[in-house]
């Protein structure tokens, strides 16, 4: 039996310290990719404490022979989706406190930064989980794949397109120099 599945067995045995375990185990990754797919640390914190409540409501689903990772940061994924669904229309308060003057010194990276950060939070959201899993979180294709609940190629393609649409943003914004087209004889 794998470490994932005996712990599982263990939390559906109502152990507390093993639930405790689990969460402890995963809630970086969790909070993470809240954070980054939602862009708001409150709305981030609501949602991973939802995604383990999830987790722990339908754990007698999940299948022992795959890791709990994926399966976990599927759920994740997921919970952000609905969020961003329902979320108003309207800013909030805490979102024109995000337009207060930086008091820090501007360089070019700081600059970089902020418009790859804006950059990813214009993809379509289905880019933007595949993008954030692979380059900010490490997951391989595979662990991708499941966690987003579609094929490796179609992941593929989602990772390729957000790509080009970071670099087409850059691009616009002055950051990154334009492709030279070269000249047919």
């Amino acid at each position: 039996m794998s470490a994932d599945a005996a712990l599982v067995k263990r939390c559906l045995t109502g152990c507390p310290a093993s639930a405790r375990e689990l969460v402890e185990r995963f809630q970086s990754d969790v909070l993470a990719v809240c954070r980054r797919l939602l862009t708001s640390e409150h709305d981030a914190e609501d949602v991973a404490q939802e995604v383990f409540i999830r987790v722990f409501r339908s754990m007698n689903r999940w299948d022992g022979e795959r890791p709990l990772r994926p399966w976990i940061l599927g759920i994740a994924v997921n919970r952000c989706r609905t969020w961003i669904g329902k979320r108003a229309r309207t800013p909030s308060l805490a979102d024109y406190l995000d337009d207060a003057p930086d008091r820090k010194p501007t360089d070019d990276s700081a600059e970089l930064a902020g418009e790859l950060r804006t950059a990813v939070d214009g993809l379509r959201h289905e880019y933007r989980e595949v993008f954030v899993l692979f380059h900010e979180h490490g997951q391989p294709y595979e662990e991708i794949a499941e966690a987003v609940g579609r094929p490796v190629g179609t992941v593929k393609t989602w990772l390729h397109r957000a790509r080009l649409e970071i670099l087409d943003h850059l691009r616009s914004r002055g950051l990154v120099p334009e492709e030279e087209v070269p000249k047919t004889p």
